[in-house]
């Protein structure tokens, strides 16, 4: 068993490295700070969406925004699009492929944001929020695990976390890459924090 735990560390640990160096990757995740920071300066929204393991990302990157992440500061506009009754009754009335950009339709306005977080980057419902955001205004950062995936393509900016064979890598990639977008936000917006 230990060896199993070893094993696991070290394929992360290889993971992270290979992002770390990968200087594209550095560039796409300032990209996308500027792109939030500039949203949330202008009064605008920032809404995050995925499904499963990137549905609780999501919903991380948003509380850590609206709530703290490490010192006391104003919360900031975000909202993951992770409401139970929104989905099922969407999904019920329109298809799952619908929950996503429906919220948008309701909520969103130009000038707002899209963290859409989709490990394979085919998400037909991640791809039709990305779809929903270009036609009126609304700047998308992707994280995805596969390069050049159609989701990926589609957005503003992308940022591929290639994390080996499984999803599990590449989730561990993207909180990470959430923690840092947020931190670089905090930094831009709240200076005395840091």
């Amino acid at each position: 068993m230990k060896g199993h735990i070893i094993a696991s560390l070290e394929e992360a640990a290889e993971s992270l490295e290979l992002f770390r160096k990968d200087k594209n990757s550095i560039i796409a995740i300032e990209k996308a700070a500027n792109i939030a920071i500039a949203t949330l300066k202008n009064g605008n929204t920032i809404f995050s969406c995925g499904n499963g393991g990137s549905m609780s990302d999501a919903i991380h990157f948003a509380e850590e925004l609206t709530g703290r992440y490490r010192k006391n500061r104003p919360g900031l506009a975000a909202t993951a699009i992770s409401d139970p009754g929104h989905i099922s009754c969407v999904a019920n009335d329109f298809g799952y492929e619908y929950i996503f950009s429906r919220y948008l339709e309701a909520k969103s306005k130009k000038g707002d944001c899209l963290l859409a977080i989709s490990t394979s980057g085919r998400s037909k419902n991640v791809i039709r929020a990305v779809k929903y955001a270009n036609k009126h205004g609304i700047s998308s950062i992707s994280l995805t695990g596969v390069a050049n995936s159609e989701l990926g393509k589609m957005s503003t900016v992308d940022i591929c976390a290639l994390g080996g064979l499984y999803a599990d890598r590449v989730q561990e990639l993207h909180i990470k890459i959430i923690h840092i977008l947020i931190e670089l936000i905090e930094r831009k917006i709240f200076p005395e924090n840091y």
